[in-house]
């Protein structure tokens, strides 16, 4: 079944209609850049990974996409300290590893990465105490989560400075 995503373009008031439809996470990876990627998106959810990965896309960012914690950690280990990634958006709800227990462990490994935690759950936000972590109730309209990518891209800016 096609989801339909209508998009203001960034570079003028026209409207852009993305049509997509149901897509394997094998399909989102494969169009993922992970070797240059500056936001790593963490869903097991291949739609709105696809539909996030895209409106982040056209704002010129490059995006790696994981269907899980342990996945996620290994494409930052693959991609190492040459190309950082600058931002991790994760969901709270995944198989295996959770997403607490995903930013935990990310925690160990990368103790300053801003990460945005995605989740249909209010109540989830408790379980980020002490993790520092910005957290976000779904549904988040396009225009809210460009915002909050460049106000976290900002934070991790004015960190290195």
């Amino acid at each position: 079944m096609p989801c339909r995503l209508e998009m203001l373009n960034p570079r003028g008031s026209e409207r852009t209609e993305i049509v997509y439809r149901e897509a394997t996470f094998r399909e989102v990876e494969e169009s993922a850049i992970p070797m240059t990627a500056d936001i790593l998106l963490v869903d097991d959810n291949a739609i709105q990974a696809a539909t996030r990965k895209a409106i982040l896309a056209r704002t010129g960012r490059n995006v790696a996409v994981a269907s899980d914690g342990e996945q996620a950690l290994r494409i930052l280990e693959d991609i190492g300290t040459d190309y950082p990634v600058s931002l991790v958006i994760t969901d709270h709800l995944m198989p295996g590893m959770n997403g607490p227990e995903f930013v935990t462990n990310l925690r160990e490994r990368y103790a300053r990465m801003p990460v945005l935690v995605l989740s249909g759950l209010a109540e989830a936000e408790n379980d980020y105490t002490d993790l520092d972590v910005m957290f976000r109730v779904k549904p988040l309209p396009p225009e809210e989560l460009l915002e909050l990518v460049r106000e976290l891209m900002a934070r991790r800016i004015a960190r290195t400075a």
